[in-house]
């Protein structure tokens, strides 16, 4: 059973016995998260655009990210087609627009039209970006994992991971030199169903040297 005594100044709970509150807490706890916004296509040259909640950037030397799908969804089943993709940096004045590139729709609508949204040409992939990006990153699949529980169970969640293999910055973010992360703007989900959030106030802390 679940624990969540006053004594303790905290509320603990079991994930797979409930969480005994108005909504599921997992997705506002552990937020901000950077917004997976993957263009793909089939080998048909269907291009695909989606946002994916769950994204991160996992190394630096090769630089890797990755997103997962929950659903064998069409960006899974494209990238596996073609080993490619692309992340776009989802920002403030785009949020409309990548909204209603959530939408469900069949495979064949272009959500790059849907939404309104311009097509960039890749240099080292086939897939477009979108233009109106302030930075993208081209990739090449490494690998897709279907994730699996404690018990070994496979799960309807599919991890795919990639090689950023080109970057396109728009010039306007570039200030001597450094991205302007402020600038660019970009919005992340943080919380729960429609809760999203920007990046607010910066400031900088050195590591302590070795």
């Amino acid at each position: 059973m679940s624990d969540s005594s006053s004594n303790s100044g905290t509320h603990f709970y079991h994930p797979d016995e409930g969480h005994q509150l108005r909504h599921d807490p997992f997705k506002a706890i552990v937020a901000p998260r950077v917004i997976g916004w993957i263009s793909s296509q089939d080998i048909n040259g269907h291009v695909n655009l989606a946002p994916y909640s769950f994204f991160g950037a996992f190394a630096t030397f090769p630089q890797i990210i990755g997103f997962s799908s929950e659903g064998y969804k069409d960006s899974i089943r494209n990238i596996e087609q073609t080993g490619e993709f692309v992340w776009n940096l989802s920002s403030r004045p785009l949020a409309e627009q990548m909204n209603q590139t959530s939408a469900p729709v069949p495979h064949e609508v272009d959500e790059f039209e849907l939404a309104g949204l311009t097509k960039a040409p890749g240099v080292n992939v086939a897939v477009p970006h979108v233009a109106q990006s302030p930075a993208a990153l081209e990739c090449k699949l490494l690998q897709i994992i279907r994730l699996k529980t404690l018990d070994g169970t496979p799960m309807n969640n599919w991890l795919a991971l990639g090689q950023v293999v080109g970057v396109h910055i728009r010039r306007e973010f570039l200030k001597d030199g450094i991205f302007d992360t402020a600038a660019a703007q970009p919005i992340m989900r943080a919380g729960y169903r429609g809760d999203y959030a920007g990046i607010g106030e910066m400031f900088e802390m050195i590591r302590p040297a070795s």
